[in-house]
């Protein structure tokens, strides 16, 4: 089977990905945007909201977990075109995804300052702590309002997703990140006779866009039923098969407990290195931000490989779905080593734009061209983690990605934090490069082609 694929099967593959990536894109750059004008009110103020934005991300990853493990069943079903089936799994993505929104939510909010606090050490240099707290609360505070709708979009977004309809949830999101922009210019610096909330300011436009970017996906859902069938009568006599559910469950738990734990992973990881200083959670968050542009294709490619080879699956065809598996690998793997390349390329540049000391603004250079040459190794993980995953091995990929993370990655990392000297720098250069173990697992697992199932 050769890498390179024809022109239909390019098409076929960049017609899911393309808004994918338009849309994580804008999402990422108006993001990128905002933490620029964090930035540009003051280093504490940047590490607070970097420091909250970790639990965020722990919890979308939870969410990712739920929705993307339900959608297995949902993309095999959808190419069965069995609409009653993707209904079922539609209605457990909701009841699941609300139910630990609320869990979510009253976990943060109860242990607000202790969890903050974890990234905030009495060896730290470079910074006012007290402050970094009060700030990264007040901005949690509000962002706990933004779960809800958070929740409910992720759920629409992905049966729609799963059923090729990326277009949508592409036009939500970029309406959503515009109307972020915007709230955050005027909000944060008090523009246009409004108050300079600063932190509150984004936390509030960040909330405010959320909510418009879920009324968008569930109102063209429930308006466009002719071309979304499984939308039709949701919630008319809402019921849910137990068979169903457990079945979900089996293909989700794993898939949840490995996002959230994987997620949770990276925080412990980045506490690990703020160790090193307050300015080290500043320039992380600068890495990190810059990071986040340039993933987006090969993040597009995971995606892509996920809805084609589940559909593929699902109908049966295991030799074209691990022939199509092998060419978006190797696209992701090449979109992952040009996003490489630009990130280098900006690293001299970025780390200027923020309102903080020549210490951050260096060690931020550092840790981005240190992230940029490990690029092409995380673009293949990405892609051979969604192969595996798309013909339900769960647990194996909760074994390959977070279970890796806590026995291998974070034990690292925590005894460099606290048993050595050594600086930053070459911290996260071991935590980067120990992925290169990973890689071998995942050839291994991934050629032995235990995945390719049909599950449905």
């Amino acid at each position: 089977m050769s890498l390179i694929g024809n022109k239909k099967f390019y098409k076929k593959v960049l017609w899911i990905a393309l808004p994918i990536m338009v849309q994580n894109g804008i999402t990422n750059f108006v993001g990128l945007l905002d933490n620029i004008m964090i930035g540009q009110v003051g280093t504490e103020q940047m590490s607070g909201v970097s420091i909250v934005n970790q639990f965020n991300f722990v919890f979308l990853l939870c969410m990712f977990g739920v929705v993307s493990g339900a959608g297995i069943l949902g993309a095999q079903f959808y190419g069965q075109r069995n609409i009653e089936g993707v209904k079922n799994v539609m209605r457990i993505k909701i009841v699941i995804s609300l139910t630990l929104m609320l869990i979510a939510g009253t976990l943060l909010y109860i242990c607000s300052e202790e969890l903050i606090g974890v990234f905030l050490h009495d060896t730290s240099q470079g910074g006012d702590l007290v402050a970094t707290l009060a700030y990264g609360k007040e901005y949690l505070m509000i962002m706990l309002i933004g779960l809800p709708p958070l929740a409910v979009e992720m759920s629409y977004s992905s049966t729609l997703r799963e059923s090729g309809q990326t277009r949508i949830p592409m036009i939500a999101s970029i309406v959503a990140v515009f109307v972020n922009l915007i709230l955050n210019y005027i909000l944060i610096f008090g523009k246009f006779g409004a108050p300079e909330l600063g932190v509150a300011g984004a936390a509030i436009a960040t909330v405010v866009s959320r909510y418009i970017q879920a009324v968008l996906v569930v109102a063209y859902s429930h308006t466009h039923t002719k071309a979304n069938p499984y939308f039709e009568g949701l919630y008319k006599g809402f019921s849910i098969s137990w068979v169903m559910f457990k079945r979900v469950i089996i293909l989700a738990a794993p898939l949840m407990a490995n996002e959230t734990l994987w997620a949770a992973g990276t925080a412990a990881v980045n506490s690990c290195y703020a160790y090193r200083g307050l300015s080290v959670v500043a320039a992380t968050n600068i890495q990190s931000t810059l990071y986040n542009i340039f993933n987006i294709m090969y993040i597009a490619m995971g995606d892509s490989l996920a809805i084609v080879v589940g559909q593929q699956l699902g109908a049966g065809d295991i030799e074209e779905a691990k022939d199509s598996s092998k060419k978006i690998i190797f696209m992701s793997v090449c979109c992952a080593a040009f996003g490489g390349i630009l990130m280098i390329a900006m690293s001299f540049l970025f780390p200027n734009l923020y309102n903080t000391t020549d210490e951050v603004k260096e060690i931020a250079g550092t840790l981005i061209r240190i992230c940029a040459l490990f690029m092409p190794i995380h673009g293949f993980l990405h892609a051979v983690y969604f192969a595996i995953r798309s013909g339900g091995k769960t647990f194996v990929t909760f074994l390959f990605d977070s279970v890796y993370m806590w026995v291998i990655v974070f034990p690292v990392g925590y005894l460099l934090a606290h048993f050595t000297d050594l600086n930053i720098t070459l911290m996260f250069l071991c935590c980067q490069a120990i992925d290169i173990i990973k890689v071998t697992v995942g050839v291994m697992i991934y050629r032995s082609g235990i995945w390719a199932k049909n599950i449905t």
